[in-house]
């Protein structure tokens, strides 16, 4: 039988988002349900309750930072348990058996299946986010959260911690590397903190000074303030990766002078068009890079999730019920949260 949910959704561009009962898909024999008990607030959700980029399915309940407990599995399950701490992702589902799918990199699938505000193939259904009480997800696209990892701080590792991690991880960051992450909010805070667990020498750079004691706290080494043009030259040809977590277009032509020789500044916070042109000598003439990256994986996911709970990383995070939620994104619109909201679910009536 189907499960009947109340979640919060946004019903057009220009709503707030309000309660709204729906129903969860009847479970399948390759099935976890959950009961939410967190769900991170991403400026994604933002961006697809406001069809910012023009792809939204309404009514949309958001949500794809989702931590919680196991109540029920499918007869096919054998990697959970009901009572199981678990987390639920960006992705729900995938083709399963494409390249990227086999090596593991289902957010690289040209079939991937997105938490909320997409079709389920399997029965023409739109996925509904987790600002709500229940999720039904196929087992594969479930995680295991670490044993002593608080769960609340451990909700924006699905997304923020692994769209850093990822990047990192692919460009083999360890022991004394020089990595810079540009940019200091919900993922600018995970990254610093990531890179620095990994033994990394880590520079923030930031248009803001007033971010010096925040950023060093994350495990920031240096912090170079990028318009100012010494800070910047004392820092020529030296980082080997920046991570730029900057969710909004910016000339990226003053950043590419303080890579080293083969170093790569590696975009995660912006989709879009660059209004400045791309001055493509340093990278020709020096064999640097400009590459993007998406989440990870669920085996990449899984091992970000390990390497956080072995090294007790979690978020820094504002609780907040989930009536507050369209006060979270004016406040998200300001930058008003360090580092990022989080709903505790037990404030959202049955």
């Amino acid at each position: 039988m189907p499960i009947s949910v109340v979640g919060y959704a946004a019903h057009s561009p220009t709503s707030d988002l309000v309660p709204y009962r729906f129903e969860r898909r009847d479970p399948r024999a390759d099935d976890v349900t959950i009961e939410i008990l967190y769900c991170d607030v991403c400026h994604s959700d933002l961006h697809t309750a406001r069809n910012d980029w023009g792809n939204s399915l309404y009514p949309v309940v958001p949500g794809h930072e989702i931590v919680g407990r196991v109540t029920a599995v499918g007869s096919a399950v054998s990697r959970f348990k009901a009572g199981d701490a678990v987390g639920v992702g960006c992705l729900v589902d995938a083709d399963r058996s494409c390249p990227a799918c086999e090596h593991g990199q289902e957010q690289y699938c040209e079939h991937k299946v997105f938490t909320y505000s997409a079709i389920d193939p399997k029965d023409g259904s739109v996925t509904q986010g987790g600002y709500s009480k229940r999720v039904v997800v196929s087992e594969r696209f479930v995680l295991k959260m670490p044993d002593g990892l608080d769960l609340k701080g451990a909700a924006p590792l699905l997304c923020a911690g692994i769209t850093t991690y990822s990047p990192l991880r692919f460009w083999g960051v360890g022991k004394g590397d020089k990595v810079a992450v540009t940019g200091l909010g919900g993922l600018g805070h995970m990254g610093l903190k990531l890179a620095k667990a990994m033994g990394a020498e880590v520079t923030l750079f930031s248009r803001s000074p007033g971010k010096e004691e925040d950023a060093r706290r994350l495990g920031a080494d240096h912090v170079v303030i990028s318009t100012d043009e010494a800070q910047m030259a004392a820092v020529h040809g030296h980082f080997s990766l920046i991570i730029d977590t900057v969710p909004y277009d910016h000339d990226l032509n003053p950043y590419i002078p303080t890579l080293a020789v083969d170093g790569t500044l590696v975009l995660v916070g912006y989709l879009g068009p660059l209004g400045t042109a791309l001055n493509t000598a340093p990278l020709v003439l020096e064999r640097k890079a400009v590459a993007g990256s998406l989440i990870g994986g669920l085996p990449e996911t899984q091992e970000m999730l390990d390497f956080c709970g072995e090294h007790g990383l979690t978020a820094d995070v504002e609780i907040i019920p989930m009536k507050a939620i369209n006060q979270a994104y004016a406040r998200m619109l300001k930058s008003d949260v360090k580092y990022r909201f989080v709903i505790d679910m037990a404030s959202l009536e049955d």
